[in-house]
């Protein structure tokens, strides 16, 4: 980190975002003329006025996207000219990434350290990536008798639909778009009304790299009302969505109310935390716990909340934990010193703070933490001791810096606990034993779990996960191209 506080503050201070939704290759206002405000959650702010899109927006945006889907300028171009256009885009988000990560630190409350990896490492490289798997993605060719030849094609779906949420805009913006582009679909994005604007300016960036007009396309606006007419549209061919179980249980009944386009759907977690008994505590441990829970304030659907730690070792380990929590340094997200930022909008810090107060209702012993009189939406990292499996917040996504330890006295104990739960998105073991690892990992009914370290994976593997974390679909790796494509077979008799 060789920028200062002071240089990603001059670097904001110059910002001009553009809250305007991106309609066939230009931008435009609501066809109502309609606005809402996106604020800094760190300081509560205005930033931007947005376009608050509606059915009459997605309706012009989808016959944007069908007319150059049929006229085939995207998706019947030469994989080699998508890849290169992609790769461009890449090379433009590296460009600027220190305007994306302050303008995506701004309407997140994202602290800058984090912002900058997302942008300049993570976000490039989805682009990257699919981008150069856009030529290498090849049929089959069926078993058949000498009198017939089989053929089986991948065509890309359509019109792809995306849903983001708010915790991961372009981060998310780029594990759904450039899937789906390099297959050669056309796309319709909602950003999170909450956090919309590096989708928008992702936009003009794309433009600049040759995206032709109506390939891509931004919507900004309302779940119930922008969300909604995406989900119920009958000339969108699918859909990827991230965010709660309520809303995704939402997508499920528009797509049955429509035209059943598929739905992708990753959504919360609850996930666990685990450590056995032959575990050493050692500093890399104690980072890795830490950070599972409180990476990104919570704020994140794989979040290792629940902590599940052989009873020998609970009061090693919550010492130690406590110890290193008390070094995390809230404060203004532009600073490169400050390791976590603000809750996204008050109320939601207001529920956050609910679930810890429930917690010290229900008999969980708080021993750190939980302070909110602070400016903006913060909340500090809280810890809690004596955490047991009935409590609501050993059950329910808090989705804030929360951190709960419970003791089992068992591995046994430890996977029955972790696996009662509704979701089944990820979670964590450590272990010093091979066997107890692989059994515990094959057991756990997760789409994701990291041994002897906290890891969601890169992008050659699949994301998602089982149970109501969502398992119709996978982001990320050769997977996530299924939901953009579709197959065709061509049987010649010979």
């Amino acid at each position: 980190m060789t920028m200062t506080h002071a240089d990603f503050q001059a670097i904001a201070a110059k910002l001009n975002p553009n809250g305007r939704a991106y309609i066939d290759g230009k931008f435009c206002d609501a066809a109502d003329g309609d606005k809402f405000e996106t604020i800094n959650p760190a300081t509560g702010k205005v930033l931007a006025e947005v376009a608050h899109c509606k059915a009459a927006d997605v309706d012009r945006a989808v016959a944007a996207a069908r007319r150059v889907f049929n006229q085939g300028t995207w998706s019947r171009a030469e994989p080699e000219h998508r890849k290169e256009v992609l790769l461009k885009v890449a090379a433009l988000v590296r460009k600027h990434t220190n305007e994306l990560a302050v303008l995506e630190s701004l309407d997140t409350g994202k602290t800058i350290t984090d912002c900058l990896h997302e942008v300049g490492t993570e976000v490039p490289k989805f682009f990257q990536w699919y981008a150069e798997l856009a030529d290498k993605t090849f049929g089959k060719i069926a078993p058949t008798g000498p009198g017939a030849m089989a053929l089986i094609t991948y065509e890309p779906a359509g019109i792809a639909g995306a849903v983001l949420p708010w915790n991961f805009p372009l981060v998310m913006a780029a594990w759904k778009i450039a899937p789906s582009l390099a297959v050669g679909c056309s796309a319709i994005i909602k950003p999170a009304e909450q956090t919309p604007l590096t989708t928008l300016r992702l936009a003009q960036l794309m433009e600049e790299a040759g995206v032709p007009s109506g390939v891509i396309n931004i919507i900004p606006g309302y779940g119930h009302t922008a969300g909604q007419a995406i989900g119920l549209h009958n000339d969108i061919d699918t859909l990827s969505f991230t965010g709660s179980t309520e809303v995704g249980r939402m997508f499920m009944r528009y797509s049955g109310d429509s035209n059943l386009k598929g739905v992708g759907l990753e959504m919360g977690g609850k996930s666990p935390f685990i450590v056995l008994d032959d575990a050493p505590i050692t500093d890399d441990l104690i980072e890795h716990a830490a950070m599972s829970a409180f990476w990104n304030g919570g704020q994140n659907c794989s979040a290792n909340m629940r902590q599940l730690i052989a009873a020998p070792l609970v009061e090693e380990f919550t010492a130690r934990v406590c110890e290193r929590v008390k070094t995390f340094r809230l404060g203004d997200p532009l600073d490169p010193s400050t390791d976590i930022g603000s809750m996204i909008t008050k109320d939601h810090k207001t529920m956050v703070m609910d679930y810890i107060q429930s917690g010290m209702d229900q008999g969980a012993r708080k021993i750190m933490g939980g302070n909110s009189d602070l400016p903006g939406f913060f909340i500090e990292p809280t810890v809690f001791e004596a955490v047991t499996p009935d409590m609501k917040i050993a059950r329910e996504e808090i989705f804030g810096p929360v951190l709960g330890i419970m003791s089992v006295r068992s591995d046994a104990e430890a996977l029955a606990i972790a696996s009662d739960t509704e979701y089944g998105l990820h979670a964590t073991v450590f272990t010093r034993d091979i066997d107890r690892a692989l059994h515990m990992a094959r057991s756990l009914p997760c789409g994701t779990v990291s041994v002897n370290g906290f890891s969601e994976g890169d992008i050659k593997t699949p994301f998602g996960g089982y149970k109501m974390s969502g398992s119709l679909a996978r982001d990320n790796g050769t997977e996530a191209l299924a939901q953009y494509m579709q197959t065709k077979t061509i049987w010649i008799t010979t």
